[in-house]
């Protein structure tokens, strides 16, 4: 039975559009760099989490849309609260900035809630505050696990392979997640504990991707017949990888982006960091990692 071709044998020459790749990357990274800073001194759109604030688990008698529920807190200026169903009840989860801000935030949301539902029977389950130093607890133990995964990178591609392939990968998992934290930034998303956990999960994704292109760049350099023709054994490896990586990344995508526009308001964010990385992470195995180790190769050597 013959087998259908969605995507043809390319030979592209990679290595020649490095240089384009790596201004488009520069772009991205110091993008980046700038959004770690902000987010570092709480100067960008971080979520109760990171900054403090009040959590409410609240209850109705009657069944209340959630959209209804947060159109009602944005209209009398809490615009910047959580909220999240819980499933198969009339529960939510209402999380909101603002508590050395506002010390009557709690009693504020409770008043605009019985106001604007007063006939589904409204009440309040559990309320829990979250200060300040909690959340500079989480920003700091949210930035060692990135830090942790970088090494651990870095500790098993070069036991894999070689150190300069490691610094590769750890560079392009580097460059994923900042561009993610940039483009964040520049929209003005709210960065939450998701969020940190899309970052991590893209740094996986992305180093899958990449080692599957070293691999072949391995299995290619035993071919090689002198060391002048390493750029050519990328470009030969990239090509034969990258049918498989193209559909790779299109059946992941096709399975994120039913959740970003299926999933609601509260996985939007979450999906959306999701889709956006594994674009970037598509990318970076192609044009950063492999380009990368050539560079370093040709200089050292």
């Amino acid at each position: 039975m013959k087998q259908i071709e969605i995507i043809k044998d390319t030979n592209i020459d990679f290595i020649k559009h490095r240089k384009k790749a790596f201004i488009i990357s520069a772009v991205l990274v110091c993008l980046g760099f700038f959004a770690f800073i902000m987010v570092w001194f709480g100067k960008a759109n971080l979520s109760v989490d990171f900054t403090g604030g009040v959590q409410l688990h609240i209850k109705f008698d009657k069944k209340v849309d959630i959209g209804a529920l947060r159109d009602a807190l944005v209209t009398n200026g809490i615009k910047n609260a959580q909220i999240q169903e819980i499933s198969g009840t009339n529960e939510f989860l209402i999380k909101t900035k603002g508590i050395e801000e506002d010390k009557d935030i709690q009693n504020k949301t409770e008043s605009i809630i019985k106001n604007a539902f007063s006939d589904k029977g409204f009440q309040i389950l559990a309320t829990n505050m979250v200060g300040a130093s909690v959340g500079k607890t989480l920003k700091r133990d949210a930035l060692i696990a990135m830090v942790i995964s970088f090494i651990c990178i870095i500790i098993y591609i070069a036991w894999r392979f070689t150190f300069i392939f490691g610094i590769a990968a750890t560079v392009a998992t580097f460059h994923d997640v900042l561009s993610l934290l940039g483009i964040f930034y520049i929209l003005k998303m709210e960065m939450n504990i998701p969020f940190i956990t899309a970052l991590l999960t893209i740094a996986g994704y992305s180093l899958t991707d990449t080692v599957v292109v070293f691999d072949r760049i391995r299995e290619n350099m035993s071919k090689m017949k002198s060391r002048s023709d390493f750029g050519d054994v990328i470009n030969r490896s990239i090509n034969e990888v990258l049918r498989r990586t193209i559909i790779t990344s299109l059946t992941t995508l096709l399975a994120v982006g039913a959740i970003l526009f299926l999933g609601g308001k509260t996985l939007f964010d979450f999906s959306l960091a999701l889709f956006l990385g594994i674009i970037i992470g598509t990318y970076s195995s192609i044009f950063v990692a492999s380009p990368l180790v050539f560079v370093w190769r040709k200089r050292v050597r």
